[in-house]
Parts: structure tokens; sequence; C-alpha cells
């Protein structure tokens, strides 16, 4: 097994530092925060706070860590207007309960459990948990932070990962560790909300699939795939959680191992390669923690469902609308992406990963994903 380098800086990485150390950062410019605020108000200045615009046109490709990030548009909040000042108010009574409530006694909560919890705070509770979830962001914006700092955990569950990899996890009742083959049921092992509490170990991989849906994950480890290719697989189940973009970041970065992605052919999973490739524009301020810049789209490619002979739904308007929405995003400005999508958009015609199961239960393991791979130089 390949054991990863120890003692190495990891410059490139966010520092893991210790737990209690970094909650008393998060304080520190949390309390920066609300004191920047009463300074404005004391000279006279109109409380304010500035934002990048998280927009589709207010994203730049970084040429020194090869990922989209925001660019130099800004947003702010101000107190000038009515909705302005109840936003401050907001953000005030939220970093209030961050700082007295998870990070001084050591406790957190879920995105969900604040919206609930705003209900107390009169004219300033959240009319809606998406309303609540932008703040948060706002926050690690302003903080350069992430909400993991501020103890907030998400809703959905982590990926699930199967493949030749031995792991070492902090948890609240001490550390374990797993072999991601040997330790686990067949659903894999489930990724912690807070990945930089893991600690890679060793390994006998060649490569990591991201892979959408449960059906094909499941598909390939029962056709050994991760044994006979020394592949790490991971289900992102749909549009992946941070938790999981950062475990794939980690797995390429560390371990040094190229990554592929492996999605239905359709324009919502091109979105979700995206995530992992580029990053979200939602979350552009996070990319250097999250993504994979050399993370590779594997299939289903529009040129699949020909030379494939795939069966196909056909596409919808919203679909449509997405893909032409598409050719105008500059995470898809590059004549690959370019010929797929105009493809596609004249084939007027969608795949699902499942649809090679047309072709028997083994085709996708045992012709597809190989003669994908070799075309790719993977294997």
């Amino acid at each position: 097994m390949k054991d990863p380098a120890k003692g190495e800086d990891d410059g490139k990485e966010r520092a893991v530092t210790d737990g209690l150390a970094q909650s008393g950062l998060a304080e520190q410019k949390l309390m920066g925060l609300a004191d920047s605020l009463y300074r404005q108000f004391q000279e006279g200045i109109v409380p304010h706070i500035s934002l990048p615009s998280r927009t589709k046109g207010n994203i730049e490709f970084s040429s020194k860590d090869d990922v989209w990030v925001y660019g130099d548009q800004e947003t702010v909040r101000s107190v000038k207007t009515v909705r302005g000042a109840k936003t401050l108010l907001k953000t005030v009574h939220l970093s209030e309960l961050l700082i007295k409530e998870h990070l001084k006694n050591n406790r957190g909560s879920t995105l969900r459990e604040i919206y609930y919890i705003s209900e107390n705070w009169d004219i300033a509770k959240f009319h809606e948990q998406a309303e609540s979830d932008r703040l948060i962001e706002d926050l690690e914006i302003v903080t350069a932070l992430h909400r993991e700092d501020f103890h907030v955990r998400p809703e959905e569950d982590g990926a699930a990962v199967f493949g030749p990899l031995r792991l070492k996890e902090k948890t609240r009742r001490g550390e374990k560790e797993m072999h991601c083959q040997d330790d686990v049921g067949e659903a894999g092992y489930q990724i912690p909300f807070n990945v930089d509490n893991i600690k890679f170990l060793s390994h006998d991989a060649k490569m990591v699939m991201a892979i959408e849906t449960g059906g094909m994950y499941a598909r390939l480890i029962e056709n050994g795939f991760d044994q006979e290719h020394n592949c790490i697989l991971v289900h992102i189940k749909g549009q992946p959680a941070r938790s999981t973009r950062r475990f794939i970041k980690r797995l390429n970065t560390e371990l040094n191992l190229p990554v592929v992605v492996f999605t239905d052919g359709d324009p919502w999973s091109y979105r979700i390669f995206a995530s992992i490739a580029y990053g979200a524009i939602k979350s552009a301020h996070l990319s250097e923690h999250l993504v994979t810049p050399s993370a590779r789209f594997l299939g289903v490619q529009p040129s699949d469902i020909v030379d494939y002979n795939l069966s196909t739904d056909k596409l919808t308007d919203k679909d449509l609308q997405a893909l032409r929405s598409e050719l105008t995003d500059p995470r898809f400005a590059n004549p690959y992406w370019d010929k797929q999508i105009r493809l596609q958009l004249d084939l007027k015609k969608k795949a699902e990963q499942q649809a090679f199961a047309g072709k028997g239960l083994d085709y996708v393991t045992r012709t597809y994903l190989p003669d994908r791979l070799s075309e790719m130089g993977i294997i």
C-alpha cells in the first residue's frame, strides 16, 4: 500500500488547526465585523458591508489557482434602505448566535436549525432558509473562514466512498481507522461534514471516479471495478455537497490521483461536473478550498449517445434552455464543451448512466469505461 508522505508542508491545503484555536479565530473575526459596523456608526458613516456580486457575470478565471473566483463587481448591504437595514440586523443576530451559542460553548447547529432559531428574533427572523443560508455565506466571505469554523453543519449527508484507501477519522469519541473496502458494507464509507478531520494513511489506488447516481455506483462495486482497476469510487449523490468536493480535492492533491467524473448525459449533470472541476457560482469564494481543476469529464457525453446508440429521452424546454445558458457560461468556454453542447442541441436527446444496461449488466465495466478511460489516457 502506498503511504502518503508524512510531515510534508501542506501549504496548498488549508491548515487543520487546533479546534479551540480555530474557534477563537472565528470569534475574533465575527467580533471584528460587529466592531466595524459600530465604528462606522460612531464616525457618521452609514453602516454597510461590501460583498462580491454572486452572479455568472462576476466570475473570472484565476490563473494562479486554476479555479473560477469572484471578480470586482460588488453588492453593498447598507442601512440606507429598510431592506438593507433588516439584512444587517439579521447579520448581527446571526453573529451573536454563532459567538455565544456555538463558539463559546463548543456546540453547533445545522443550516436548517439556524433558520428555525431565528423565529425568536422578531423582525430579524428569516422568511426562508435560503435567506439564512446566504447570510452564512456572506459571513464566510467577510471573515475569510468556512461555515465549519462557525460549527455550522449542512443538512445533506456526505458522499459514500468505496475503494483501496485506508484512512483515520477524528471523531468526538476519539480516532478510528478503516479501510474503505475491507471494513465497510456495500454502501461504503460515509464522508463526514468536516473532511479536514480525516487523515489518509495508505492506498493502492490509481484513480478516483466521482459517480452521480447510486445505481451506477452500486453497479461498479458489484462488478468489481474498484478492484480490477484500483479505483476509488465516490458516490456524489447528485449535486455534490461541500464535504464531497473537499474530499475529492484532497484525494487529488494529497495522493496525486487523477479524478474523472461520470454522470448522466444532460445539462444538469454537466453542472455537477462543473462544480467539481470549475467551482459553483454561489460558492466561488471557496473555490481554492473545494475545486479540483484537473478533474476531467468522463461521460455520459452527447457523442456517446450516438457512438453507443444509447436509449434516450427527449430534452425538455428547460433542458434546452439550460444547454443554451451553458454556451455562455465561462466555465464551459472551451472547444470540447462547445462541440458537445451543440451536438446535444442538435440531437435534442439526453441519456442516463443506466442506459448502458440495455447492452448487458457488464457492458459499462467491461467495455464503455475501459474504452473511455483508455481514450483519456487514464489506463
